[in-house]
């Protein structure tokens, strides 16, 4: 029997692994929303969802108040109803990042249920394109770190065979970004892959600046150059640079990409399975991409996406920012340049419980 006869959430506090820091502000910790679903089979699934400092005892007591009571007695395989059902009782408050947190702590649960009912991996049972998938490096990219610095992450990943690295931009003048650039071009030559990210920070202005300056040293793509609302100027940037544009970390509907899609203003996404509100609709996105020929290299959570990105023919990259490893008893696999997802039945996160109640918020 499938039926749900627990559901439980949790929040935790996890220290960043080293400073972390954009063109809008510094990464201080990871509030992880955590719901733990128990059927009367005796299947269990763990799911979660993430902020980066505030909101996250918001996420748990939405979960508390109205989510998690609305599953006792539902059945765990019916994950697109559930998803539906859990979205409707929140209407009011959707569309927003504090409903779709919550509803992808749930989902992701539900997923981790379904995959280990089935005996699969979710990179096989969420569609099962390939196992393995190119992996690109944020860490040695924050904004803070010297230009020195950042052709010494860029070589590393580099002499590791990673497909590329990302470069925070946003410094006060484009000239000083542009410069940052030009050292790591140099220093790696031509066939590794730069992404840049400017983090929401730009004016239409200044961002059609920044990417001219850029432009030289061939950016691999500008993301979130503007604010993510700003559909239209990202459409009009799109058209003023080659520069791709990349956009979705702050995205928490589908109908958002797709208007993203059908206007131009976007040449890669980048969906964050937390923010979007969960696995189903990651896969919607993805799907909705595919059918536009763009491809998906989603934000962070790179324990969670490999998966993901390895199940769609349009999965690209995984970033690769370590955050989990104070929580979790395995991390990340890396081969040969290339991330693996995990093979074992479930969303592939082997979570240490005692190291979460360690760090557990009351």
């Amino acid at each position: 029997m499938s039926i749900i006869t627990t559901a439980t959430g949790k929040l935790a506090d996890i220290a960043v692994e080293t400073d972390r820091t954009d063109a809008v502000q510094s990464f201080v910790k990871q509030e992880t929303v955590l719901v733990d679903i128990t059927t009367v089979d005796g299947s269990t699934g763990t799911g979660y969802a993430y902020t980066i400092g505030t909101g996250g005892t918001s996420v748990l007591a939405l979960l508390r108040d109205h989510l998690l009571p609305a599953l006792i007695g539902q059945d765990a395989r019916n994950v697109e109803a559930l998803w539906q059902r859990l979205f409707a009782l929140t209407r009011a408050t959707t569309t927003g990042a504090i409903t779709s947190l919550a509803l992808a702590a749930v989902d992701t649960a539900l997923w981790d249920v379904r995959c280990k009912r089935a005996g699969e991996p979710l990179w096989r049972l969420a569609g099962g394109h390939r196992q393995d998938v190119p992996v690109y490096d944020t860490e040695g990219g924050w904004l803070h770190l010297t230009a020195d610095d950042l052709v010494k992450g860029a070589l590393q990943a580099q002499k590791a065979g990673w497909a590329g690295v990302k470069i925070k931009v946003g410094k006060p003048h484009a000239a000083e970004d542009a410069e940052r650039l030009r050292a790591v071009r140099e220093a790696v030559g031509p066939s590794l892959h730069i992404m840049t990210d400017a983090n929401q920070s730009q004016t239409m202005s200044s961002a059609l600046q920044l990417a001219a300056a850029l432009e030289p040293y061939d950016p691999y793509w500008i993301e979130e150059p503007l604010p993510a609302d700003d559909i239209s100027g990202h459409a009009r940037l799109a058209r003023a640079t080659r520069i791709p544009v990349a956009v979705g970390e702050s995205l928490y509907s589908p109908a958002q990409f797709r208007t993203y899609l059908e206007t131009g203003a976007a040449s890669i996404v980048q969906v964050d399975a937390a923010r979007i509100g969960g696995i189903t609709p990651w896969l919607k996105v993805a799907h909705t991409a595919e059918s536009h020929n763009v491809m998906v290299c989603p934000h962070f959570l790179m324990e969670l996406h490999v998966s993901l990105v390895a199940a769609v023919p349009n999965g690209r990259f995984v970033e690769y920012i370590p955050q989990l490893r104070a929580v979790t008893r395995s991390e990340l696999t890396i081969r040969d340049g290339r991330a693996v997802a995990p093979d074992v039945p479930g969303i592939g996160i082997d979570w240490d419980m005692d190291a979460i109640d360690d760090r557990r918020v009351s």
